[in-house]
């Protein structure tokens, strides 16, 4: 994820101030102040990540199992009551059953059950919600460890923006930020490359520091000179 602009007045309000001002999750639940900031929790574990609900696969598996089971059962109940299978379970019967492994839709339809399998599996052990960067745990605050925030990666790409925009000599900034790194290229039109920089890695690297993320990520700055 990331953000592009020209040089424009910007301000340092999207930072946590030093004075102790709280930080702001992804969902709006509001984080601890600089102080409280400082440390992780007692056991030293960093931040777990924010598990997705996954809805909407949840309900889609859901609504064609329950269609294809009510489906075989009303099938089944029919045959019990001396009435005539449907068409299509005594076609796929006597396709399974004179169909030999090797045919071509045997193959296929088994690699489409195991990709749909493996798809599901992978929905159940990763978090998901990429986009949400989980932030430190206060340790000096009763009951803190049971309040967790998280930094929505395009804001945490638009502070740093703005404070590479603040450093002298640059006329463009993009940062990319990612869970494990951040990419900033800057555009200098005076200066010497190597002094901007410079100023560039200190600059990020105290705002990367400042959003108290659980896991810091490493910092990488590119810069040169406008086209032309």
């Amino acid at each position: 994820m990331s953000a592009n602009t020209w040089r424009q007045p910007t301000s340092d309000s999207g930072l946590p101030s030093e004075s102790g001002q709280t930080a702001t999750s992804a969902d709006g639940t509001p984080g601890a102040g600089e102080g409280a900031m400082t440390a992780r929790d007692e056991s030293g574990r960093s931040g777990r990540r924010f598990w997705s609900s996954r809805r909407i696969p949840a309900a889609l598996v859901a609504l064609l199992s329950a269609a294809a089971v009510g489906l075989l059962l009303y099938d089944v109940v029919s045959v019990r009551a001396d009435r005539t299978a449907m068409r299509w379970r005594r076609r796929l019967a006597e396709e399974l059953a004179t169909r030999p492994l090797d045919d071509v839709w045997m193959i296929v339809g088994a690699a489409v059950a195991m990709a749909l399998g493996l798809w599901l599996f992978w929905l159940a052990v990763t978090p998901g919600l990429r986009g949400l960067l989980p932030m430190r745990q206060p340790t000096d605050i009763p009951g803190a460890e049971e309040v967790r925030a998280a930094l929505d990666r395009r804001a945490a790409a638009l502070i740093l923006r703005d404070r590479a925009m603040q450093v002298p000599g640059v006329q463009s900034a993009q940062v990319a930020v990612g869970r494990r790194k951040v990419k900033a290229r800057a555009r200098a039109h005076f200066r010497d490359l190597e002094d901007v920089r410079t100023d560039l890695d200190a600059t990020l690297g105290e705002a990367v520091t400042s959003l108290h993320l659980a896991r810091p990520p490493t910092l990488t700055v590119h810069v040169r000179r406008p086209k032309g």
